[in-house]
């Protein structure tokens, strides 16, 4: 079947580009030693994980306990939530481990006792991470307080814990200006949490880990000592960011939104069928102006931005786009789209068609879609 056999809007996996995507972040890990652990949160697919794993992937990232559920459920056997959980859901976290390898991460002193009592009152014991804040400002310790070292050894002294090392992501790479201010921030990231490593250990507490996760820093991240494990998601895919920023190039773009003109009530502005529930309402970053909600290529088998169309506005099933110059679509014509944020995309829908080409081969459920319990 061809892709204009398709139903509009859906989303469509180039699984050419999947592998490589896969293979070349794989062997960027591989070749300075380090673990890779990708963030399902990308593609919610178990499927996709295991296919990660086969290629030497250590396990993966969920993004909340619902998802981790879905994969465990699907023989993805070690799985890290780089989220704080609360201990009000010990009951999940209980089965989860009787399922897979487990590990989350803990940030607050507090919670960290209310997991040591639940785990230990339980006769059970899990792998937990300290999360360390590397300048996003959203989670984890500050690394330069006075107690920062000694909050960590607090933490590998109660029982139920089984303190296995320091986790960050750093997020606020995404509003980095330049290539070099990337490098910067992944440096320094590798920085604060081998400082504080040393901090600890010299406190008595081995670190066995230390894990690092965000797209545009790991092309970075994976030169830097001091640091054993990866744990990007964005690079399955990648996306009009990641291009934004550097890291990928269009043709590395996996995920597409195919959709129709429904409408051209203007020479200057033409109307798809892919709103907001298809492309979301999220922004692009990168080092220049990404204005819009997506990019439209020439051609439905092109990897080349049309400049003459600008995604400039959207409704929940509407996409107003721009006609400036001159663009021969009209409605019922195709077009394909690379969406500002993929992993966004990913959760919008139930199923996403893995596509050679133009040629469809075979309908991918998006298993741990709107999981997010």
């Amino acid at each position: 079947m061809n892709i204009a056999e398709l139903r509009t809007p859906c989303v469509l996996i180039d699984h050419v580009k999947v592998d490589r995507n896969i293979d070349n972040m794989q062997q960027a890990a591989e070749v300075r030693g380090l673990r890779l652990r990708p963030h399902a949160k990308t593609h919610k697919s178990p499927d996709l994980a295991l296919i990660q794993m086969a290629r030497g992937a250590v396990g993966v990232c969920c993004a909340k306990l619902g998802e981790a559920e879905v994969f465990a459920e699907n023989k993805v056997q070690d799985i890290r939530l780089p989220y704080p959980l609360n201990p009000v859901n010990a009951d999940r976290v209980f089965a989860l481990l009787d399922q897979v390898s487990l590990s989350f991460i803990v940030d607050h002193l507090d919670v960290a006792r209310g997991w040591s009592a639940a785990l230990s009152g339980a006769g059970r014991t899990a792998d937990v991470l300290v999360k360390v804040d590397v300048g996003f400002h959203r989670c984890g310790i500050d690394p330069a307080a006075a107690g920062a070292a000694e909050f960590v050894v607090r933490v590998a002294e109660l029982p139920g814990l089984r303190f296995r090392g320091l986790l960050s992501h750093a997020g606020h790479a995404y509003g980095a200006a330049s290539e070099q201010e990337l490098g910067a921030i992944a440096a320094a990231e590798a920085a604060t949490l081998t400082t504080l490593k040393e901090q600890v250990e010299a406190a008595g507490v081995p670190v066995a880990e230390v894990s690092v996760g965000a797209t545009p820093t790991a092309r970075f991240s994976a030169r830097l000592a001091g640091l054993t494990e990866l744990r990007p998601g964005n690079y399955v895919y990648y996306d009009r960011t990641q291009v934004g920023l550097g890291g990928a190039t269009w043709d590395d773009c996996a995920l597409t939104v195919l959709a129709r003109v429904v409408s051209r009530p203007a020479a200057d502005r033409l109307i798809l069928d892919s709103g907001s529930k298809t492309l979301t309402n999220d922004l692009a970053r990168g080092f220049s102006e990404t204005p819009g909600y997506g990019v439209v290529m020439t051609a439905i088998d092109s990897t080349t931005p049309d400049p003459a169309l600008a995604v400039e506005r959207l409704s929940e099933e509407h996409a107003t786009v721009r006609v400036n110059g001159v663009s021969t679509l009209k409605p019922g014509d195709l077009v394909r789209i690379v969406p500002n944020h993929a992993c966004v995309v990913s959760n919008m829908v139930d199923n996403v068609w893995v596509v050679d080409g133009n040629t469809v081969m075979d309908r991918l459920p998006v298993a741990a879609r709107g999981r997010i319990e």
